[in-house]
């Protein structure tokens, strides 16, 4: 599970987005002592840190400096401070992006996911598959989309996952049963149409209507 650090001055800005992050299963935390940020830093390890510009003692360019001489954690600066300059000044202190308040959470998350993706899944540490919003969690079997979280058994699990690796692309019915049964043996075709057909149903109670196609004759696809 990926660790966010928030360093915001404004604790209602700070609660909301523990609160928020927590639904995509980051584990969280918000820092409330301005004063020993580093000790606090090294303590938590985060995976990433979602930094204010103004906060007391010092700034937050300072702090990402600081950050900076034993770190690559990624950082992005989250403040209401978006002038030119600031954002510049947050480049150059070795700040990776920078969020204007007000911000919408969901893109604020999508920001997050993107910057996760390009700092860790380069070291083998892959732990989803995101198409369209669409967000399978490699470590738990479960699916995040629009603030919810949808609980798959193995076999949904397995079938979406075969799927979402080959965006794009058709995979056959025989390609699914091979996934889900890791088996040369035969398997009843009809058991394999059960199971996509409650992901279906599952999928579609969740808004995700026509998220897994059919290509008659071929097998399925997601686009």
């Amino acid at each position: 599970m990926y660790k966010i650090m928030i360093i915001e001055d404004d604790l209602t800005i700070a609660r909301t987005l523990k609160e928020h992050l927590s639904k995509w299963d980051y584990n969280t935390i918000y820092l409330t002592d301005f004063k020993n940020i580093m000790e606090q830093f090294r303590d938590f390890e985060p995976h990433i840190v979602l930094l204010d510009v103004m906060l007391p003692f010092f700034n937050g360019f300072h702090w990402c400096n600081e950050i900076r001489k034993i770190s690559k954690v990624p950082v992005m600066f989250v403040s209401s401070a978006g002038d030119n300059m600031n954002i510049v000044m947050a480049m150059n202190m070795g700040g990776d992006d920078f969020i204007v308040k007000p911000f919408d959470l969901n893109v604020l998350t999508a920001k997050l996911g993107a910057m996760l993706r390009r700092a860790y899944s380069l070291h083998g540490q892959i732990n989803e598959i995101e198409h369209n919003g669409v967000v399978l969690n490699l470590n738990d079997t479960t699916l995040n989309y629009d603030n919810n979280k949808i609980e798959l058994t193995k076999n949904e699990y397995k079938i979406l996952q075969l799927l979402m690796e080959n965006t794009g692309k058709v995979v056959s019915r025989d390609e699914i049963m091979q996934r889900l049964w890791e088996s040369d043996q035969f398997i009843d075709d009809n058991t394999l149409t059960v199971n996509m057909t409650r992901l279906r149903k599952k999928l579609s109670e969740f808004g995700l209507d026509n998220y897994i196609k059919t290509k008659k004759g071929l097998g399925y696809l997601v686009e």
